[in-house]
């Protein structure tokens, strides 16, 4: 599942706002800093890209989205927790369909232990795949390693999709051990069903205005104004720049792309009976979708200065070993015999 983190701060000095920062304004109870102008920068450019084309830009604040579906007292149902339930609860059906075609690899029982380990695995591994990747060294957030008990207030945000993939990849291993199944068909299964929520993950990201986009070098009728410094419910804090959507570009290639491509190839090929090619077209293209968006996407925070130095973003340089496996995947799936349809299905345990 998607990286999942609070609000980020961007520095941008004591700089006056172009005048068009004042568009934030719109929506009730926004409040616009007040800073000086500094020649040079990327605010003016941005703003005046945003109205070249004879539009004024789109601001997520005036789309009236909450962070919540809704509040009790102090406890919120929050979008992103309905996220990641909807994509494991979608992904256990369409399992559950899959095993049901002839060939499967697996029986109920061992997609009802899949269910659990694999959310386990999301969960703890999007959590210490944030602490290791994203906090600590070079970045300006101190490591959860070592406050070991930040690591449980999940609440607080920071979640890792290179993480949550580990973590199901080691619990598909253990289900697959304990059965004694077929790692890499089970991989096969497994692989068609996470596009579902990296789709509703992105599209949260999107909801609770975060992970938001670089600037626009050029104007782009969907360009859009994010709260960029901070946000509350009732203060919408932001540099003026308009920003791509990237959280959008990602819920299509990562999501909704992926999720087409997976179910074609399942349903409408025999790409199933190859072993490793349906978990290498998913690795390889999810790593391509994600090193593709990352050029659009705003580097995190804390790893600006990574980024920066490198060349590239902490997820790009995270997904390039990605591409490579993916590839080797699909070509060693595409030598091999196909198995035959037939394939007895395993034995149910009960």
């Amino acid at each position: 599942m998607p990286a999942h983190k609070p609000f980020s701060r961007h520095n941008v000095g004591k700089s006056r706002l172009p005048s068009r920062a004042a568009l934030c304004q719109k929506a009730g109870h926004i409040a616009v800093p007040k800073v000086h102008h500094l020649p040079m920068t990327l605010l003016a450019a941005a703003a005046d890209a945003a109205t070249a084309g004879g539009h004024e830009p789109l601001q997520w604040v005036n789309l009236g989205l909450k962070t919540y579906l809704f509040r009790i007292g102090s406890f919120e149902l929050r979008w992103y927790s309905l996220a990641y339930l909807a994509g494991i609860l979608l992904g256990y059906w369409h399992l559950s369909r899959m095993i049901k075609a002839p060939g499967a690899p697996l029986a109920q029982s061992h997609a009802d232990d899949l269910f659990f380990y694999c959310t386990l695995g999301i969960i703890l591994g999007g959590r210490l795949g944030y602490a290791t990747f994203y906090t600590g060294g070079s970045s300006d957030i101190p490591s959860l390693w070592a406050h070991p008990s930040e690591m449980v207030q999940l609440w607080h945000g920071g979640m890792s999709f290179h993480g949550g993939l580990i973590g199901v990849l080691l619990a598909l291993s253990w289900v697959a051990w304990r059965n004694k199944l077929n790692f890499m068909r089970v991989a096969d299964y497994i692989a068609v069903c996470v596009p579902f929520g990296m789709l509703f993950g992105r599209l949260a990201n999107f909801v609770n205005g975060e992970l938001w986009g670089r600037a626009v070098e050029s104007a782009v009728p969907w360009g859009m104004i994010f709260c960029d410094r901070e946000h509350s419910e009732t203060v919408c804090l932001t540099t003026g720049l308009v920003r791509h959507p990237s959280q959008l570009y990602e819920a299509g290639l990562e999501g909704a792309l992926l999720v087409v491509v997976m179910l074609l190839l399942f349903w409408k090929t025999k790409a199933r009976f190859r072993p490793g090619l349906l978990v290498g077209v998913f690795t390889a293209g999810i790593a391509l979708a994600r090193f593709t968006v990352e050029f659009f996407r705003e580097p995190d925070a804390q790893l600006q200065r990574f980024a920066q130095v490198t060349g590239l973003s902490m997820g790009q340089w995270l997904t390039i070993p990605l591409i490579a496996l993916g590839v080797v995947l699909v070509v060693i799936a595409l030598r091999r015999p196909a198995l035959a349809s037939t394939a007895r299905r395993p034995i149910e345990i009960t």
